[in-house]
């Protein structure tokens, strides 16, 4: 199938299959007489992986690590579970930051809700984040 097919049917543009391409997630496809990508529908299934895995938060460069895994032969199941691992551990960071961050802006908009507009003066833009 043309590259635009494929797009179509993984659910992504045709641009982003030739920076996968580029970037080496997928390798370079036949390319048929006239010079068009042609690709075979086992591709559908690694961009249907990329997906997944970019939608768990993994970055490009996590996913070209695995996708080398599986293509020198070995199952990535350790690295991806270490690669998971690390990504929760990472989520439960920045939800404790969140959770803060709420505090704060709860905090200030209890305080923003006694403060008097007419008391702020100009030069600090607004006194409720001071």
């Amino acid at each position: 199938m043309r590259i635009g097919e494929l797009a179509e049917r993984a659910g992504i543009s045709a641009k982003a299959i030739r920076y996968y391409e580029q970037v080496g997630i997928l390798a370079p496809p036949a390319r048929t007489t006239s010079g068009y990508r042609a690709y075979d529908e086992a591709v559908l299934g690694r961009l249907g992986f990329v997906r997944a895995a970019q939608a768990l938060g993994l970055t490009l460069g996590e996913i070209r690590q695995i996708i080398a895994f599986r293509d020198d032969g070995a199952a990535p199941c350790a690295h991806v579970t270490a690669l998971l691992q690390r990504r929760a551990d990472e989520l439960e960071r920045r939800i404790a930051e969140l959770r803060q961050l709420q505090g704060e802006i709860n905090w200030l908009a209890e305080r923003a809700a006694m403060l008097d507009p007419e008391q702020c003066p100009p030069e600090r833009v607004c006194h409720v984040i001071a």
